[in-house]
């Protein structure tokens, strides 16, 4: 993939494949670095490995108590499995995100449509849709742990979708006028202009999102593999379980080793995986000079000189470029023959009649959910409906707290990281292992330093809520100074712009849409982590305090389902009331005031 639309710059030149039959290629050919290939090997034989493992992990029989085994023999294995869910989970969110980020940013229609869909989803707490998910998929495979897989699967991509969904869809908001003008002078259309334009923009956004995802999906982990619904307890050999194990049988040593085996594969994962990728996206940066310093990755490197790597760019990516542009091309010629023929008028009408059909069908939709949610919260009385505004506020005061203090630290250094290359490869294995770190481990150790503290829950409450959430913003203002333009800031140097005054007329403007993604995603994670920070269970005692958190994690564990639906549907509700007055207003001032046109 390339970017068509952008001035060339030296260092990508440099970072594209060299041709098959230039000299230079015909020197890394004789140098040769047989050590690159074999380790390239190694790693799709291991790919292959793990998939065969997972396998024999689904087809399992099912089981409704499993025994977690401490033993430290047995983290490599659960470690795996963990690795091998929340990879699935996240080829699952970035399909979903590239798809759905592309349809709400297709129309008026459909953000209006479906950016309240995604407001929604990113607002109900695992705890509230989990019974139902892990219930009928276990019904459907009720022989094997196929049920259990696919509900740890679907449970860690509700916590990895919607930051990049967003980050996705304020990409596509943010496109340049000229960018858009040239690719419609030049004819891209579909999937050419997603592929040549669309999803090169936002490449460094989604680079430094997946980074969060996969933070969120560690945060979430210890939920995600260990079901507990009434009597049953449904549990997944992982990671996450392993570490949850640790913490409810007080063992300090198993539950330091389950994290350094964390902390081993978030290195793992920075070093062959993150950083390239980082190095990789500094080529799709919007600018017209070149950069001084660029991140760059001794990984990256090496496999550039790889000649499974070359056959794969020479040979196979271009094949699969070329297979689907092919199957593409002829369907938009077709779609716009129909539409010519038909006339504009015809044309618009098909549209509209497809956007009817669109709306009829979500409206159904909403009113099937509508009743059957208006006939489960019949079951509830008068104190249970009393209970939910004091525990609103209370939810609402934590999670306003844990965004400011949140916002206070990451902006500055979020900033620093993202201008500066060198700072950059110091702090960002750091800040992956401090984001990937599940809070819910380590949530016990805190909770018996304050507890004995004034408002010592509360304090722990907010603490559990900044650690699950700060990250989304750090992320993003990440990615968004890092995708300030070198001539920008050159210009701000020239023009002697320092301290605030740089602030306020080019770091701020810059950032400020990637500030407010990062805001969105964090308040719905806000909200979610209040679940698993005002209820806490730590060696046999249960821990709670007012809030909206504690009456669902409470009603999830006693199976009382119309307290569990009503507490969702209250936190919904204001999570989309936020969005919908604060942060969509402030969106859209960011896309007509701060775009890079």
């Amino acid at each position: 993939m390339s970017v068509e639309l952008r001035p060339q710059r030296a260092d990508v030149v440099a970072a594209r494949p060299l041709a098959p039959d230039s000299p230079a290629r015909a020197r890394v050919r004789q140098r040769g670095l047989p050590l690159v290939d074999l380790v390239v090997i190694l790693g799709l034989i291991g790919l292959t490995y793990s998939l065969a493992q997972a396998a024999s992990l689904w087809s399992a029989p099912l089981a409704t108590h499993v025994e977690i085994d401490l033993d430290a023999a047995a983290l490599p294995g659960y470690a795996l499995a963990s690795i091998v869910r929340m990879a699935a989970a996240y080829v699952l969110s970035l399909a979903f995100s590239l798809v759905y980020g592309r349809l709400t940013a297709s129309g008026r229609w459909a953000e209006r449509l479906l950016l309240p869909l995604l407001d929604i989803l990113q607002s109900i707490p695992i705890l509230s849709f989990m019974p139902g998910v892990v219930l009928a998929l276990v019904a459907l495979f009720p022989r094997s742990n196929t049920g259990l897989e696919l509900s740890a699967i679907i449970l860690i991509f509700t916590s990895q979708a919607w930051n990049l969904a967003f980050s996705f869809y304020q990409s596509l908001r943010t496109i340049p006028a000229d960018l858009g003008e040239a690719a419609t002078i030049a004819r891209l259309n579909g999937w050419r202009r997603f592929t040549r334009l669309e999803l090169p923009f936002a490449t460094i956004g989604l680079v430094w999102n997946s980074m969060m995802s996969w933070a969120g999906g560690w945060f979430f982990l210890i939920a995600s593999e260990q079901f507990t619904l009434g009597d049953k307890d449904f549990r997944l050999r992982g990671l996450g379980s392993y570490l949850k194990a640790a913490a409810d049988a007080g063992n300090v040593g198993a539950l330091l080793l389950g994290l350094a085996t964390l902390i081993a594969i978030i290195v793992m994962l920075d070093q062959l995986l993150w950083r390239p990728l980082v190095a990789w996206s500094e080529k799709f940066r919007f600018e017209q000079t070149e950069s001084g310093e660029v991140a760059t990755s001794p990984v990256l490197t090496a496999l550039r000189r790889s000649r499974v790597i070359e056959w794969l760019q020479e040979r196979a990516w271009p094949a699969i470029g070329s297979g689907l542009d092919s199957v593409a091309r002829p369907l938009q010629r077709q779609r716009g023959e129909r539409l010519t023929a038909e006339g504009g008028t015809s044309g618009n009408q098909v549209g509209a009649i497809g956007r009817i059909i669109l709306v009829i069908v979500f409206g159904l939709a909403a009113l099937w959910g509508v009743t059957s949610l208006a006939h489960l919260l019949g079951d509830l009385n008068t104190d249970d409906w009393l209970a939910l505004g004091p525990a609103a506020g209370a939810t609402f005061v934590r999670t306003a707290a844990a965004l400011l203090i949140g916002m206070l630290w990451t902006v500055p250094l979020g900033v620093a990281i993202g201008l500066n290359p060198r700072l950059a490869r110091r702090a960002q294995p750091l800040v992956q292992m401090a984001a990937s770190v599940p809070a819910t481990a380590l949530f016990p150790v805190l909770l018996l330093l304050v507890l004995g503290l004034p408002g010592g829950l509360n304090i722990a409450a907010v603490a559990l809520m900044l650690l699950g959430t700060q990250w989304y913003i750090l992320f993003n203002v990440i990615a968004g100074a890092q995708a300030i333009p070198s001539d920008l800031r050159e210009a701000a140097t020239i023009y002697r712009l320092s301290g605030w005054r740089r602030w306020r007329s080019l770091i701020l403007p810059a950032i400020f849409p990637y500030l407010l993604t990062g805001l969105i995603t964090a308040t719905g994670g806000a909200w979610n982590a209040s679940i698993v920070s005002e209820y806490v269970t730590f060696g046999g005692d249960t821990y709670q305090t007012t809030g909206l958190g504690a009456l669902i994690a409470d009603a999830a564990n006693n199976a009382e389902y119309a307290r569990l639906a009503a507490g969702t549907l209250v936190m919904s509700a204001l999570v989309v009331l936020i969005n919908r007055l604060l942060w969509r207003r402030l969106y859209n001032s960011a896309e007509r005031r701060y775009r890079l046109d």
